[in-house]
């Protein structure tokens, strides 16, 4: 059988327009796949790019990040140890203020407060701050001798302390002085008189007290003796120039 033309021709261009349809359809499925082998293409070529800039990133990021730590590490240890530092050279500082003191108070001992802190140039409060931390310690002893306080290192024997709290002075000083220079031998009560111009009273005073703190002693067994100075006299003179020394010092 014959097939009518327009059928033909429909059928025709029905199978012609299915042909580009499909056609159409290959040539635009085959555009997404180019589409997609270029974007691989462009990542491959790119991705060794991005690590690269990546691990520079990274490598700056560390190294930035290092010495900013550093920095702050830094910061923190001065922070913690700038205070202990300076209480290391406040502690040094008292240390050599009170060692000064203590040595002070060794050649001087029995000076007071006032006589001590010029000796040394010290203010009001640093002089009385370490004194009383040195006697706090045990490292020296302090008394009160009128208006003034007197102050000298522990160490000393009970004696010595005695000697230096009740020192010598006026006349039973200058008896001592005396007798110190007649040595041995030593001077009748009348030959201490005529020297020191004092009367017969006054004198016998001063010798019986000089003599109950065994500072001098007879330098014979006669009814009238000669007085010379014993071995507790002859140190209790060293220290009572001593003081007088400091006193006039002050």
């Amino acid at each position: 059988m014959n097939t009518p033309l327009d059928e033909i021709t429909d059928d025709g261009s029905t199978v012609n327009d299915e042909g580009s349809a499909a056609v159409d359809g290959d040539s635009e499925e085959a555009q997404p796949v180019l589409k997609r082998e270029e974007k691989e293409d462009d990542s491959g070529s790119t991705l060794p790019q991005r690590l690269l800039a990546g691990g520079v990133g990274a490598l700056g990021s560390l190294i930035l990040g290092s010495f900013v730590l550093e920095f702050v590490k830094v910061t923190v240890l001065v922070a913690l140890i700038s205070p202990m530092l300076a209480r290391m050279k406040s502690n040094r500082e008292d240390m050599l203020t009170r060692g000064r003191l203590l040595g002070y108070l060794e050649a001087n001992a029995g000076i007071h407060f006032s006589a001590l802190r010029d000796a040394l140039g010290l203010a009001n409060g640093v002089t009385a701050y370490h004194l009383h931390t040195l006697e706090s310690t045990g490292q020296i002893i302090s008394w009160r001798d009128g208006k003034l306080r007197r102050y000298a290192i522990s160490s000393l024997s009970r004696e010595e302390i005695g000697r230096i709290r009740n020192p010598i002075a006026g006349t039973r000083l200058a008896i001592l002085e005396v007798l110190s220079e007649s040595g041995n031998i030593g001077l009748s009560g009348t030959d201490i008189r005529l020297k020191l111009e004092i009367s017969r009273q006054l004198l016998s005073h001063h010798l019986n007290e000089l003599r109950n703190g065994e500072m001098v002693e007879a330098a014979s067994e006669a009814r009238r003796p000669k007085w010379r100075l014993s071995d507790s006299g002859m140190d209790v003179l060293i220290t009572s120039r001593e003081v007088a020394r400091i006193e006039a010092v002050a």
